[in-house]
């Protein structure tokens, strides 16, 4: 695996890049690498767009306030999509932040919000959900960013994963036992994991997840985790056993 530069700043640009191009930044861009960060002419950055891998890319003033970048050569490929899904519960909005930056540098390819019963948020900011994806993946050397889908119904969540699809209930009502070893016994496969609101699943709910063939509860341990901590703790054990860790 190439190893990321983080000596230089890095920017995420939707756009398609090829060596010679010139790319156009946003106003809030340009403004900040020539009036934050002082670049001149010529001073270098990096950057990606989900789909082109890494490029270093040249500064072209034009202003005080615009400029573009000529894009030099890529200096990392594309790496393949994740597979793993997220689904949880959507939370208020600082620990909503911090749950999608967390879930995108734990390696998930798609962040599902799931409406349930318990849950304190009927409505969510996709964008801005979309913008700490993007300030995580910036931050942290990623060049694939998550496909943030439009909250559904638990039912509906449910129902729209494939059915060889492994779902990973983390069930504060589970047995408590090892993850690690539960996990690691099964064989690979698609992966999603499940994160209830804050109050957890109600009875009704736990029985229409365990309902689901391909369903594995697990236990967190035993200690109560808030949700925002959950997500951390089940991704980062289902990646060390079943995902791109192992």
């Amino acid at each position: 695996m190439s190893v990321p530069d983080f000596a230089r700043h890095r920017l995420f640009l939707d756009l398609s890049f090829s060596a010679g191009v010139a790319v156009p930044l946003e106003r809030e861009q340009a403004n900040y690498l020539l009036n934050v960060l002082r670049f001149k002419a010529g001073d270098v950055v990096l950057v990606f767009n989900g789909r082109d891998g890494e490029w270093l890319a040249s500064l072209v003033p034009e202003g005080r306030k615009q400029a573009t970048l000529s894009l030099v050569r890529q200096v990392r490929p594309q790496p393949p999509e994740s597979d793993l899904h997220y689904l949880f519960a959507p939370l208020k909005h600082a620990r909503l932040d911090y749950m999608a930056q967390k879930a995108v540098e734990m390696g998930a390819g798609v962040l599902q919000p799931v409406l349930t019963r318990r849950t304190q948020v009927s409505r969510l900011n996709l964008d801005r959900m979309r913008a700490n994806a993007v300030e995580a993946a910036e931050q942290c050397g990623i060049l694939g960013l998550p496909a943030i889908r439009e909250e559904k119904s638990l039912e509906s969540a449910l129902s729209g994963l494939a059915p060889d699809r492994l779902l990973i209930f983390c069930d504060e009502g589970a047995e408590e036992a090892s993850p690690v070893a539960a996990l690691a016994a099964r064989a690979p496969a698609p992966l999603a994991v499940l994160i209830g609101p804050e109050g957890g699943f109600d009875e009704a709910e736990r029985q229409l997840i365990r309902a689901r063939a391909n369903t594995m509860p697990i236990s967190l341990g035993p200690r109560i985790l808030r949700a925002d901590t959950a997500a951390v703790a089940a991704l980062a054990v289902v990646q060390a056993t079943l995902g791109d860790w192992s």
